[in-house]
């Protein structure tokens, strides 16, 4: 037994067991008496640095040891839990009642290990890594079953080192570091939620709000440096980033952190991520408002150990809260449950406390305690066996006096872990459940926005819907929804009291302007130019870039600085590289937005269309003996002769028995059926049309008539004034499939595309300095060295056209379809921005008016028809032509049903009339009898309407008279 010095006198601790001691020449010593309560006091500890001498002091009580033996199966009445915390910290400070209150609780509960008592054993790691790592052997040398906490990430690497080699489960409730939920690390169990969440939180945030750079302030330990890792990649999955990142030492003194503030002060970015431990918090926000960084413009989010530090000093000084005026703030969320409001009251009406209120890891310390033991029930009702061993490897050697055979390990420690990550039970912090990697389930924040009057609830977040204002234990109910359109917050107050969203970024407070990289054109100076006046350069470009940057709420320092030697175009490619390796801010001028320089770039909207074309050399067409025939294609000519001669054989048959002029010879017939039917083309046919169904037929013939001969005027009047191509390119594809030289613009991307995405031969491209350099290459041509076509972008070959009085045009579509926009760094927040500037001037017709101002000259459009585009197809008239055949054939049915009508009066009697006037007509029995012929239907038709009606009139008054005949001759007999 060791004898420790207390107040200066050799009086033993008595009533109590040692639960730490702080080394030095003079000692802190803590201990806990039976009722719970824990004593400090100094002693004079005379122990060489880095000795271990493994000691217990317990006077007055005799140890209860746990069997030694590895084959001992009989189950303690005591069983030991460990506790490493560090009690003078906000965590501390509320987690030490919570932890005392569970171990009575679980005591008091008959229906779990009944028969049992849980023994705490706390020990202060006072937050040292040295001292809790000494702490942590002693409390291994107790032979606890498991060991809760540390709160520090940074003690708990090292601890789970000594409990990975124990076989102890390390249950924490403080350690957040995301890093310790790694393989390396199988005996480590987070009771609390890991800062892998409350990053993917911070950074739905950020993008909810659509920041694209924040500047991360943190302490440089293994909690801090790891959140960040995790934050930035949660970011760079929202298209955001860490901009800078600004770490200081743990107990870095006021002035060094304000040098820290003071550099991000500088910087461009306004959102500024805290992750610091609740007693360092406080301070900077206090150092950031001396330095005008809390007010109007400026954005904090804080972790969640902000919310802590002040849910523990509840009520909160209205001066503290002041400072923190707009700070957004995360905290752990724990349904509000009638279990736990009980709880958080009996924590405050504790006399003796050391917090005058309670924090969420209260709430999880308790739950830590009740998930050990309702594991511990289980792995003991399992058949379960607690019994330590000695592990050979802790063996001194060498005369070492460490003594580590002290050290034994958990025997059951595997199974024991097991049991712990498999139990499920609902605590004060809601359902207490881990997954594949030791996590608690279903994590979730509360996102609060602190001001004057406390701290107000202004939505949640968890990783099963995002962001919300519904509390997640509702949506767990519901199919998970984490659309963007789903994503609510309540309204914020931003630091400087008003509701307005901060841009969060300004521009370098470093002096230095906007670099803008202006290409130093030598042909189509219109876009863009060198100029002797301010700014330095001038076109068509500059002027929507002046007027889009006058748009903006903010003023933009800038600079225009021209690219290029001078005596030829530049690369646009190189001007994008030095964009984006940051020797620019941004590039101005034509440069068009392509997909391999918006993988580096940001692009603003697009505020002229640029699309890739073929321009070819044109000429006059010399009129041809032919020209008339051009309208109409082939089988337009040959479906409107034929309908010619339908309508004229139609009215012929329609009008034959009752109109002298379509009687006589079949020669001179068919002449007017052929005359009849031509002539109506012009409306110059004399002969009249005398029945019904002629005329219907007539007036519907000669509205078709109508519509051609106007449309064939309108399309011969174009081909007679159409240009013609002088070459036989006739688009992208016909200039693909030869073999001729093609043009370029010299510093255009249109030769990457010809040659990689067309496969064009190199050796065909042509690069041509300027528009004179166009001019003679296009009319000189390929057979004297020129070439047959250009290819360019839109803009540039309007110019070229209305310079030229459009002697070349443009020939198919545009093979591509992009744009010219202004080029920014990557994620920069300035091209958001100009984007919404340029849509602003293109609805108020600014962006038309400046358009006006440099390129509108003379359009050529009206000139690019093409002969055969003019021509006109079946297609157009096929409704017509059908409309004028059905009344066609409605007609003859018409007529055929009349006539077959008369046929069928006919009788042997008006046979023997036509005979004798007619003897030379063939003989039969009548109309339907067996003699009856095709020929005699042919001459029924062929007769007069006039005739027919007089011989069915005879046929009448016989049928009559032969009536009357036989009436007499029945009354006489």
């Amino acid at each position: 037994m060791l004898s420790i010095i207390y107040n200066n006198s050799s009086k033993l601790l008595q009533h109590g067991k040692l639960l730490h001691i702080k080394f030095g020449v003079e000692m802190e010593v803590m201990w806990v008496t039976s009722h719970g309560r824990i004593f400090v006091g100094r002693v004079l500890f005379l122990l060489v640095l880095f000795l271990w001498i493994p000691t217990q002091v317990v006077v007055g009580r005799t140890r209860t040891t746990v069997t030694n033996s590895s084959t001992s199966s009989s189950t303690p009445r005591v069983l030991r839990v460990g506790a490493l915390f560090s009690l003078d910290s906000v965590i501390g400070r509320s987690a030490e009642p919570a932890l005392v209150a569970a171990f009575e609780d679980v005591n008091a509960d008959s229906s779990i290990l009944p028969g049992i008592k849980l023994e705490a054993a706390l020990h202060d790691t006072n937050c040292s890594g040295f001292a809790g790592t000494m702490e942590a052997l002693q409390l291994m040398e107790d032979e606890v079953i498991a060991a809760i906490g540390p709160q520090s990430s940074g003690i708990a690497h090292v601890i789970s080192h000594v409990v990975n080699e124990l076989h102890v489960p390390l249950i924490s409730f403080g350690a957040t570091d995301p890093s310790l939920s790694s393989l390396q690390y199988p005996y480590f169990v987070r009771s609390t939620q890991s800062d892998y969440y409350q990053m993917y939180a911070i950074a739905a945030l950020v993008d909810y709000y659509r920041w694209r750079e924040i500047i991360a302030i943190y302490v440089d330990d293994d909690n801090g440096r790891n959140g960040i890792s995790v934050l930035g990649d949660a970011l760079s999955k929202k298209r955001a980033k860490i901009s800078y990142k600004a770490p200081f030492p743990p107990g870095a003194p006021r002035k060094d952190i304000s040098d820290l503030l003071n550099g991000v002060n500088l910087m461009e970015s306004r959102v500024f991520v805290l992750h610091v431990n609740p007693e360092t918090g406080l301070s900077i926000f206090s150092i950031a408002q001396k330095l005008g960084m809390m007010g109007s413009g400026y954005v904090w989010i804080a972790t969640d150990s902000l919310a802590s530090a002040l849910d523990s000093s509840e009520p909160v000084d209205p001066k503290i809260l002041n400072l923190l005026q707009g700070v957004l703030a995360l905290r752990h969320h724990t349904p509000d449950t009638n279990e736990k409001k009980n709880f958080l009251s009996r924590m405050k009406r504790l006399r003796n406390k050391e917090t005058p209120s309670f924090n969420s890891y209260a709430l999880y310390a308790y739950d830590t305690v009740w998930l050990v033991a309702h594991a511990l029930d289980a792995f003991l009702k399992e058949g379960g066996v607690v019994s330590f061993s000695s592990d050979p490897k802790l063996s001194d050697t060498n005369g070492s006096t460490l003594h580590l055979e002290s050290l034994h390990v958990f025997d059951e420690g595997p199974t024991f872990l097991q049991t712990i990550l498999g139990t499920n039970f609902t605590g004060l912090t809601g359902l207490v459940q881990f997954d594949n990697e030791r996590n608690r389930i279903r994590p979730a924040y509360d996102i609060l926005n602190i001001g004057g009057s406390g701290m107000r609830r202004i939505g949640y977040w968890s990783n099963y819907s995002g962001l919300s204002v519904v509390a997640p234990e509702i949506l767990y109910k519901k199919p998970p929804n984490t659309s963007t359109s789903s994503q609510q917050l309540y309204g914020v107050i931003w630091p400087g009291e008003t509701a307005a969203k901060p841009r969060g970024w300004v521009f370098p407070n470093n002096g230095k302007p906007l670099r803008i990289a202006v290409p130093n054109r030598v042909s189509y100076l219109e876009f863009v130019s060198k100029d002797k006046n301010p700014p330095g350069v001038r076109g068509y470009c500059i002027d929507v870039f002046e007027a889009a940057i006058n748009l903006l709420p903010y003023p933009v320092p800038r600079e225009y600085i021209l690219f290029g030697p001078g005596d030829r175009n530049p690369s646009y490619d190189d001007i994008s590289s030095q964009v984006a390796l940051n020797n620019y801010d941004a590039a101005v001028g034509d440069v068009t937005i392509v997909p391999n320089r918006t993988r580096f770039l940001d692009f603003t909207q697009p505020y002229i269309e640029s699309g890739l074309v073929v321009v070819v050399p044109v000429k006059e067409i010399k009129s041809s003996p032919w020209s008339f025939l051009k309208p109409f294609t082939a089988q337009m000519w040959c479906v409107t002769g034929a309908f010619f001669i339908l309508v004229g054989t139609v009215v012929w048959i329609l009008e034959h028995r009752h109109n002298p002029e379509f009687r006589g010879r079949p020669k001179k017939q068919l002449m007017t059926v052929f005359w009849f039917s031509f002539s109506t083309m012009f409306f110059s046919h004399r002969e009249n049309t005398v029945s019904g169904l002629g005329r219907l037929v007539l007036i519907i013939w000669l509205f078709v008539v109508l519509i051609i001969n106007s449309s064939y005027t309108a399309s011969l009047t174009s081909i007679l004034t159409v240009q013609q191509l002088s070459s036989q390119i006739e688009g992208i594809d016909s200039l693909i499939s030869s073999n001729q030289p093609i043009g370029i613009q010299e510093g255009s991307f249109a030769r990457k595309y010809l040659t990689e995405e067309l496969n064009i031969q190199p050796s065909r491209i042509v690069t041509l300095k300027n528009m004179e350099a166009y001019i003679d290459a296009l009319e000189r041509g390929p057979k004297d060295g020129g070439v047959v076509a250009v290819v360019d972008e839109l803009p540039y070959i309007e110019i070229l056209m209305s310079n030229t009085n459009c002697k070349f045009r443009t020939v198919g579509q545009e093979f591509t379809k992009s744009g010219w926009g202004f080029a920014f760094q990557r994620d920069s927040p300035l091209a958001v921005d100009m984007s919404t500037a340029i849509l602003q001037l293109s609805e108020n017709g600014d962006l038309q008016k400046i358009h006006d101002k440099w390129l509108l000259k003379q359009d050529c459009s009206t000139q690019e028809n093409d002969v055969d585009l003019n021509k006109l197809s079946l297609s157009s008239f096929w409704g017509l032509f059908l409309i004028c055949g059905i009344a066609c054939l409605l007609a003859l049915t018409a007529f055929f049903i009349r006539v077959l009508c008369q046929y069928t009066k006919f009788s042997p009697e008006s046979e023997q009339h036509d005979e004798e006037t007619s003897p030379d007509r063939p003989k039969g029995k009548g109309p339907f009898g067996s003699n009856t012929s095709f020929r005699d239907l042919i001459y029924f038709v062929d007769k007069k309407e006039k005739e027919i009606k007089e011989i069915l009139k005879q046929k009448s008054k016989k049928r009559r008279r032969s009536l009357s005949l036989d009436g007499q001759s029945s009354s006489s007999a």
